[in-house]
This record gives C-alpha cells, structure tokens and sequence, in this order.
C-alpha cells in the first residue's frame, strides 16, 4: 500500500507540474503576443504619423515659388512617365486612414479603412460616418479583448476623458467624452445621430458576450 501510495503521488506531481508548466507557457506566450501586437500597433501610428508630416513638408516645398522677375515657361507634364504615388501606410496590409489615442486606457492603434472581419480582428476599423474628423457623427469600431487590447478598456473610460484622432490630414483632433452606455447589437441609432454640425465619435465595442454594445460618445473639444 505504501508503495502504491507513493506511486500514485508521484504521478499526480508528474502531472501537476505539467499542467503548471503548460500553463506558463502559455501565459508567458499571451504576454509575448500581446506585447508584439502592441508594439506592431504602436510602430504603425509612429511611421503614418511621420508620413504625414513628410508629405506636409514636400507640399510645403512644392509651393514655395520664387519671385526673381524672370519668365518661366511652365513645363507640360509629361504623358510617358509614370503618374506620381501617394505615399501611405499598411498595416497588416489593410490601408491606415488614421490613428486613435486614448491616454486612459494607454490605446495607441492605427484606423483602417477596411471593416472585414479580417479587419476588425487585426486593428480598428472606421465602420459608419463621414469620416475621421469630419462634421458629423464617426463610429470607430473595435474588439473587447479580455486582456484589455484594442477597446477592451473602454468601459473605464469616464465623462471628461480624451480621446485623439489623427486622419490623413495630419488634423489632430482632442474629443472629451460625455456618454457611456450599453445597447442591444441591433441597436444603430447611435450612429445615425445628429450633432449639429459639431465633430463627434461613437466607440463601439462589444459586451456581455457580444448580446450587447458598449458605445462611448465623445465631442470636439
């Protein structure tokens, strides 16, 4: 029986230290995704930030003219070469419209154009409205991760906290939020809103399961 006894708690540490070490790896495999998504996201803002301002001092450049009282013939352009491209940012081969900051929550993301599942399961999408910082109401959409990645912080968010958004302007918009509320999935009325041609964002997210959003309003300020 001894023996037996001994036997049997041996095996049952050989699988606690499993399940343990299991269980590590795969802790230590979250951080590791999270913190590569993080600092994938963070990357992409920093280099459409720095687009921006690249093709802000190009434009700059192209249009100083100067005045040195001689004839210039303006030059035809030419039909054979080929036509100039934008520059502009991917990530994770969607098209980058913009960024969102959201100091509170410590969210630095790219926006995409795309609202794909795909999309939505790799960065934040822009999913109803005019635009980035046009008049009128945008809904910025975005997953609530668990870990508290993309909008899985949003229900911390409180009236008065800010949120940036840059669009392909280079524009630097501050919005203060001054709504927080849950809705059914089916529910859309918060996007259709009207704002009296101010500049305002909904953050959509999904709660409780996905049954339910939880929608995040916030003004210019």
């Amino acid at each position: 029986m001894v023996s037996g006894g001994r036997k049997f708690f041996t095996v049952l540490l050989i699988i606690v230290m499993a399940v343990a070490l299991a269980l590590a790896g795969y802790l230590a495999y979250k951080y590791l995704s999270d913190y590569i998504l993080q600092k994938e996201a963070s990357e992409a803002v920093d280099e459409f930030e720095n687009m921006i301002i690249t093709v802000a001092i190009d434009e700059e450049e192209t249009n100083i003219v100067e005045d040195d009282n001689t004839n210039i013939t303006p030059e035809t352009p030419s039909t054979t070469g080929s036509t100039q491209k934008k520059s502009r940012v991917t990530y994770k081969s969607f098209n980058v419209i913009g960024t969102i900051q959201i100091p509170r929550t410590g969210v630095k993301y790219p926006i995409v154009s795309d609202t794909t599942p795909a999309a939505m399961d790799s960065a934040i999408v822009m999913l109803y409205g005019p635009g980035l910082n046009q008049v009128g109401n945008t809904v910025i959409a975005g997953h609530n991760y668990r870990n508290g990645g993309f909008f899985g912080g949003n229900k911390k968010l409180t009236e008065g906290d800010k949120i940036f958004i840059t669009d392909l302007s280079g524009t630097k918009i501050e919005y203060t939020v001054y709504r927080k509320y849950e809705t059914s999935d089916a529910d859309f009325s918060y996007a259709t809103r009207n704002t009296d041609g101010k500049r305002e964002i909904s953050l959509s997210t999904c709660t409780n399961n996905s049954e339910k959003r939880l929608i995040i309003w916030a003004k210019e300020s």
